[in-house]
Formats: C-alpha cells, structure tokens, sequence
C-alpha cells in the first residue's frame, strides 16, 4: 500500500490568517515550485468506509496522485482549522475518529469558529482547495438535483458552490439515486461546464453510462489541459469544470441489479416516509446492503479511476502553460 511521503509529516511552518486553510509543507512547496497539486475529499475517509478499510483506501487514493507525478492534498478540518494536505497522523484521525463531522460549505465557519473537526464534502473540498491555489479536485460522484424537486425544492449545494469556484472536477458523475437529466439541466443553467472523458453520455456514478447525452467529449488529459486553459485565457465568471470520467464497465454495478435495488428502495422510501435529508443516506445504505456490498466496490472503481485521471489531468495542466 503507497504510503505518505517524509514531507507530508513535516510541521507547517506557515502562519496564515486566523481561519485560512493551512498548508502541508508539502502542499506549501509543491504550489510554489511545483508538481501539481490534486485536492481529495474526506469525507470518504470519515464517512463513505467501514474502519479501517478507510484509511488504507486513503494511502491508496494519495499513492495513485504521488505515482503520476503529483501531490495529493486530501482536505480536512481539525480542531477548528482547515487543513489543504495531511500529514498520515492526521489521516489517521480522520479515519478512525468517530466524533469527526461531516462539513460542506456552508458547515465551514461554525466549525472553525468552534473548534470543531470534520471531513470536508465535495463542496467544502472544492472551496477550500480553490482558495489555496488547488486547481484539480478528484472525488466519487457530486451531488445533484433529488427527485421529486417539484415537490420538496430539495438539491445539493454542490451545484451552487461548483457554479461560482473555478476548479477542475473529476467525478463519475453524479450518485444515481438523484435526477440526472434535472441536474444535468441545473448544470447548464449555472454556467458549469461539463465534458465527457472519453464518453458520449454522462456517467451514471455505479454505472458507466446513465443514457443522458453530453455536449462535449475530450479523450486525453491533454485536451482536458487545454480546455483549462482557454477556460482560464477567457476569464468571465469563475465556474468548475466538470469532467465526467465513467467508472470502467467491466467495474460497474450490474445495470439490472442496480435499476431492481433503487427502485424498491424508492418505494420503502415513500412507504416510510423518509423525507429530506434522510433520503440520500437511506438509498444508498439500501443499495450497499442489497447488492452484497457491489455498490461499495463499484463507487471504489470509480474514485480510484478518477483520482488516477485527476493526477493526469493536473500533470498535463501544468506542462500547458
């Protein structure tokens, strides 16, 4: 299993202002005088693992971003401070701490001004690896638009969080417990856009392919490069570009088993009458449960193949400019 480098255990010496994200030493040098830097989410570590199979997939996740010639910056909160690359001490407390928060964006001043610790969220991940300097940010699959937004409004603050930060996303999409085609449409309203990485359609997170079509396709790190940086020349709003990098077929979750499971699931849900926030954690806890865990192993593929593109993708970045 790739472990951190002696760098990563080294003390930062910095002194930021009261509230701005702290920067490993590694990190620290890595954005002043190279390589790339790829930004990692935790709450993966903290919350989407059972123990200790998490901190191990968490050396794994930092190892693929180290092999392509990279730097990992796994994001955190500790004891009220934000912290863009951990040392593997604090991995470890991420990983085996069961007190440890989940944080999205909006989480991120009650927890520093408390003193609280937790693990970041795509849109907590985003925001502080974009006020660092972090330009690539590899994750599983973002939130999106719930179903039935009709009736309970309800969608993820990813969206509005990735329409105003301008970082590059690996994902597989988006979880496929959500409406696809309204979040795609979401997407588009906001400015975001979206690319296909080697694929015609948007990924369906547990499945290569969720039959929504996409607008544009690149096929190497390259062009993703490239797109960054017209993207940047261009200037206007700041916005995230979305690469959908579609987790391997021979990796995905069985089509039929998957379709089978969300929509038994759906109907417990409303038979139930799990509302709100308690929706998400319920289907995807059914989904884990009545596939034997396939879901699980799936969701892995797909951010071990997108931390992989995102280290790729930061290498070629800065070789572009």
């Amino acid at each position: 299993m790739p472990q951190n480098s002696p760098e990563t255990n080294e003390p930062e010496t910095n002194e930021p202002e009261p509230y701005e994200p702290v920067l490993s030493a590694e990190v620290r040098a890595a954005l002043s005088a190279g390589p790339p830097v790829v930004a990692l989410e935790s709450t993966i570590i903290a919350h989407g693992l059972p123990r200790p199979r998490n901190l191990s997939v968490a050396l794994e996740l930092e190892g693929l971003v180290r092999s392509a010639g990279a730097v990992p910056a796994t994001v955190a909160v500790l004891d009220g401070v934000g912290h863009v690359g951990l040392s593997e001490d604090r991995l470890e407390r991420i990983a085996g701490d069961p007190a440890v928060r989940k944080l999205g964006h909006r989480d991120l001043a009650p927890a520093l001004a408390s003193g609280a610790s937790g693990a970041t969220t795509v849109s907590a991940t985003a925001f502080l690896a974009a006020r660092a300097g972090v330009g690539v940010f590899a994750t599983g699959g973002l939130g999106g638009v719930h179903r039935e937004w009709a009736e309970n409004q309800d969608e993820s603050a990813d969206l509005r969080l990735l329409a105003r930060t301008g970082i590059t996303v690996v994902c597989a999409g988006v979880k496929s417990i959500l409406d696809v085609p309204a979040t795609l449409q979401r997407l588009e309203t906001l400015g975001v856009c979206v690319v296909g990485y080697g694929t015609g359609h948007f990924p369906g997170f547990y499945l290569s392919s969720s039959g929504e079509p996409v607008d544009w396709t690149v096929h190497s790190p390259e062009e993703v490069a490239e797109v960054i940086r017209a993207k940047e020349t261009l200037g206007g709003p700041a916005a995230a570009l979305i690469v959908a990098n579609p987790v391997p077929e021979r990796d995905q979750l069985d089509p039929a088993l998957h379709d089978r499971v969300l929509a038994e699931a759906l109907d417990a849900c409303r038979e139930r009458g799990i509302s709100g926030q308690g929706v998400t954690p319920f289907l995807l806890d059914q989904l884990m449960r009545r596939t034997g865990g396939a879901s699980l192993e799936a969701n892995l593929a797909a951010v071990r193949g997108n931390v992989a593109l995102a280290a790729r993708i930061a290498v070629a970045a800065a070789g572009a400019r």
